[in-house]
């Protein structure tokens, strides 16, 4: 999710013009207005210029790669207003922090941490070993990196979940050192949840530095800060295209979107809930996207009511308006079908299913990051302690990746090995494919083998 917002911009805008939720579109003769709004709703942010920000961030890496630890504190007192000596946290104060967080909240961190670290236990992969037929060993191995780092968004708003879903896979795959970098306040502060977070996930090393910056000190390694292996978690559209720039030199996760929810609703679903599940995504981002495809003609008349009723005390009001009126759509269509088809189209981060017969509805779904199935599954539960990672593929990139997981943070090393038998048998066969791609000295190893 994108998190750079201009709030008092955004209120300037809003005051200009009367808030009126969503697009709705009446989906009929194979729903092409639909198709061409869900397309419009994939590409929301292609259409931007990244030129300069690209240049930016190119800039900022290559003077973290130069300078190391001059350049993060120079462009920690230009971009978030402190100076950052020293840039690492001392470890007493991740204790701290979780000493002075309220009991009823340590329950709850405690509580998410357990049932996440539970499902992602039964992640890891099991090593492989077959023999082959002529007595041959062949198999994989799976070994966790070393090193790596997470990025937790910071600034106007705090996501110790985040800590919770990135540090958690790194543990269980067996990450021997874990380095969280997240931006601080004006004051130099980072939240005090996100660090009783860290302390509670078994963080290692805390870097109060954000930003492009912070992605090349984990990336390239500073005097305070050590190279990792791998770099997770989400960011601003400067920590995305850095961590598009890094990669290759380190490993990553997912380039993170603006957050997404579809939800697919009959005649069963509450206008109030479906309403409160899609501000939950609107008020991410102003360039988050909520989507409702219904068979029900009554909820698109309910659900853009009931927005504006829970709109008018919400603490993030000019957030969620900006959202729904760029990116919010209603469709209201024939069958559950079409919905499905439309949902596979968009391939959306969070798909709800709101319906009599979810189970008979989700055998169609072909893309999705993640499934949230009848009334009582909102996508905050999966957002917080259901135990799935909440880290998804956003803009449509669910058609060909998943979740954030164990293996995120493991390697895969290959195992080869053949017996005199088994060299035998086969050697004519690989001196033939050496020979056809000109490879000569290939074909010649196995010949000095006299196979």
């Amino acid at each position: 999710m994108l998190l750079d917002l201009d709030l008092q911009k955004l209120s300037e805008q809003n005051q200009s013009k009367p808030f009126e939720p969503f697009e709705i579109i009446q989906c009929i003769k194979g729903c092409p207005a639909a198709r061409l709004a869900i397309k419009r709703l994939s590409e929301r942010t292609s259409h931007k210029s990244q030129e300069k920000t690209i240049f930016a961030v190119n800039e900022i890496l290559q003077a973290v790669r130069d300078q190391g630890d001059k350049a993060l504190i120079r462009y920690t007192k230009e971009f978030d207003g402190f100076s950052p000596e020293p840039i690492k946290i001392h470890a007493s104060k991740l204790e701290e922090a979780w000493q002075n967080t309220a009991s009823d909240l340590k329950a709850a961190l405690k509580l998410a941490k357990s049932r996440i670290e539970d499902f992602h236990q039964q992640q890891y992969p099991k090593d492989l070993s077959i023999k082959g037929i002529h007595g041959e060993t062949l198999g994989r191995r799976w070994q966790a990196v070393e090193q790596a780092g997470i990025y937790i968004p910071g600034g106007r708003a705090s996501y110790p979940s985040t800590v919770l879903m990135n540090a958690i896979p790194a543990k269980v795959a067996g990450v021997k050192h874990l380095v969280m970098a997240s931006p601080a306040t004006k004051t130099g502060e980072i939240d005090q949840t996100v660090l009783a977070a860290a302390y509670l996930t078994r963080v290692d090393e805390v870097i109060r530095i954000g930003g492009a910056q912070a992605i090349g000190a984990l990336a390239f390694g500073t005097e305070s800060v050590p190279k990792v292996d791998v770099i997770t978690g989400p960011g601003n559209i400067y920590v995305t295209l850095a961590k598009k720039a890094v990669y290759g030199q380190v490993g990553i996760d997912s380039l993170a979107g603006p957050s997404e929810v579809l939800i697919i609703a009959d005649h069963t679903a509450i206008p109030e809930q479906v309403a409160a599940d899609l501000l939950a995504q609107a008020e991410h981002d102003p360039l988050a996207s909520a989507v409702l495809l219904t068979t029900n003609e009554n909820l698109t008349r309910e659900v853009p009511n009931q927005l504006k009723i829970q709109l008018e005390s919400h603490p993030r009001q000019e957030i969620c308006e900006a959202s729904l009126k760029d990116w919010g759509l209603i469709v209201s269509c024939e069958d559950l079908r079409s919905c499905v088809e439309l949902s596979n189209q968009f391939a959306p981060e969070h798909l709800e299913l709101l319906v009599q017969n979810p189970e008979t509805l989700i055998k169609q779904v072909s893309h999705a990051g993640a499934i949230f199935i009848g009334k009582w599954t909102p996508e905050a539960v999966g957002d917080y302690l259901a135990g799935p990672n909440h880290t998804l593929p956003t803009s449509g990139a669910a058609r060909f990746s998943g979740a954030l997981s164990v293996e995120t943070f493991l390697k895969s090393t290959s195992i080869v090995q053949f017996n005199q038998k088994a060299l035998q048998e086969t050697g004519s066969a690989i001196k033939a494919l050496a020979l056809s791609e000109g490879l000569h000295s290939h074909a010649e190893s196995i010949k000095k083998r006299n196979c």
